[in-house]
């Protein structure tokens, strides 16, 4: 049980890291156009993502596949300015149906790029460990339990933004959009592969 809680830490403590803040960048980009009313939805895409990014972990744990380091860094990035320009493009749209499908899908296959980030540094982590599932399912809680913190704390965030400034909903997200591209930038050009 110490082992199971010692990786539940470990996966608060990855997300939750300010120093490496493109989990919570990514995660602010996929909440910031949802609401209260739509929680199901945006937790659903938190849990997706936490499924994804631990797959790519137990296929790196057990030496299944190896990745690129530098180019999976790169598209950490990419990952986040993706899903930024996104909800500028699905703000500029004249409906407001949201397509869940396209959502997981996308929100699916960067969860296994973030995962990859992390992975030669959990595969250390797990080379001396007999049983990987413990590790895997201990982290893989704590990251959903941070994601779905910061997934909640955007949404109450977003709600206090615009109750207090009587901001429209679209206009917030493409500001709160822009500012997470403005801050993304930097990350690209630094993990540009050369």
């Amino acid at each position: 049980m110490q082992e199971f809680v010692f990786y539940i830490k470990m996966g608060l403590e990855h997300v939750l890291d300010f120093s490496a803040y493109d989990h919570i960048l990514f995660l602010a980009a996929l909440a910031v156009p949802f609401s209260f009313k739509t929680w199901k939805n945006v937790v659903l895409l938190a849990t997706v993502f936490t499924i994804a990014h631990c797959l790519s972990l137990a296929l790196s744990a057990y030496g299944l596949v190896t990745v690129d380091v530098s180019l999976v860094e790169f598209l950490i990035p990419v990952t986040i300015m993706v899903t930024a320009i996104f909800n500028l493009l699905y703000m500029s749209k004249t409906t407001t149906v949201q397509n869940m499908q396209g959502h997981v899908l996308a929100t699916l296959v960067f969860g296994l790029i973030h995962g990859f980030g992390f992975s030669n540094y959990f595969r250390m982590l797990m080379a001396e460990e007999d049983n990987k599932l413990v590790p895997l399912l201990g982290f893989a809680a704590g990251i959903e339990i941070s994601q779905v913190t910061i997934v909640v704390s955007v949404l109450a965030l977003g709600w206090a933004i615009i109750t207090a400034t009587k901001l429209k909903k679209a206009l917030f997200v493409v500001i709160t959009s822009i500012l997470i591209i403005l801050l993304t930038i930097p990350m690209l050009i630094r993990t540009f592969p050369l």
